[in-house]
């Protein structure tokens, strides 16, 4: 265990308890989360997962952006839902482009794992999108990517890592039902479809 881990992964949990309450503060601890992953990622040659954190710097920086400007009238993050067309959609490029970028990442790098790594890169792009466009399915995609990941980065030794991707996959679940919960009080409509 390295300090840049032990470090990132503690900025990791303040980062998703945050968004699991909904709070815009969540992306300066994401921002420094990443960069500190980035090293530590690229240090275990994992590069797939290394260049995600250089996607993920982006993008919370776009979401910060995006979570202030569409916060609503009382300041609460609005939650979204994705259609089944939208959804399908969804799983089909995201699983298309983990084998497509899996491929290139063995046959073109020493990448460790070039397949798997590639797979968590690509589910965890489609999950942050998802969740900075506050879609309540971004939460299944961070299950998924945690359900994959535990495995690797215990291969690769990365023992606060994974712990920290345990701990990643139970708020994960707890942040689907808490946003199930906001989305059925705001809009009771919606409370058969979450059903």
């Amino acid at each position: 265990m390295s300090p840049i881990e032990l470090l990132a992964a503690t900025l990791g949990l303040a980062n998703i308890v945050l968004i699991v309450r909904r709070s815009v503060w969540n992306y300066p601890f994401a921002l420094a989360m990443v960069s500190l992953y980035s090293v530590l990622f690229w240090q275990e040659r994992l590069y797939s997962d290394a260049g995600l954190q250089l996607f993920f710097f982006a993008i919370n920086v776009y979401g910060w952006w995006r979570w202030r400007t569409d916060a609503a009238a009382s300041g609460d993050i609005v939650v979204e839902r994705l259609g089944t067309v939208q959804r399908v959609a969804w799983l089909a490029a995201a699983l298309i482009v983990s084998l497509l970028w899996g491929t290139f990442m063995a046959r073109t790098t020493d990448a460790a794992w070039p397949l798997w790594d590639a797979s968590i890169a690509v589910w965890s792009v489609a999950a942050q999108i998802l969740m900075t466009r506050r879609c309540i399915e971004n939460w299944h995609g961070w299950i998924a990517v945690n359900l994959i990941s535990i495995p690797l980065y215990t291969i690769k030794g990365l023992w606060v890592t994974a712990g920290l991707y345990a701990l990643f996959l139970a708020m994960a679940v707890w942040g689907l039902i808490e946003w199930r919960r906001v989305a059925r009080a705001a809009n009771p409509v919606l409370k058969d479809v979450f059903a």
